[in-house]
């Protein structure tokens, strides 16, 4: 799921804001880089950072369940997975 302790309501409703989340990290994970406020950003964060974490773990199939439940785009989820998830594995937290 989509929890974390820095909630931010952004201005909008929930399913708004969960909607969001979800098509920024998305577009995060498919261009590596993306233009958003500063409080969008932080938001942001621990969703991704959460996602790479999945992408790191051994059991891969779990995370990709775990990670399938935010990223709904099956690119940017293999992506996730192949791409990105390796080449933090060496690097320490998420």
């Amino acid at each position: 799921t989509m929890k974390t302790h820095k909630r931010r309501k952004l201005n909008r409703t929930s399913s708004h804001r969960l909607a969001m989340l979800r098509n920024m990290v998305t577009s995060l994970i498919k261009f590596e880089r993306i233009r958003t406020t500063t409080p969008k950003a932080k938001t942001l964060r621990p969703y991704a950072e959460r996602l790479v974490t999945y992408a790191k773990k051994a059991n891969q199939q779990h995370g990709m369940r775990l990670a399938a439940r935010v990223v709904r785009e099956q690119g940017a989820l293999r992506k996730l997975f192949e791409v990105i998830g390796p080449r933090y594995t060496e690097r320490n937290g998420g």
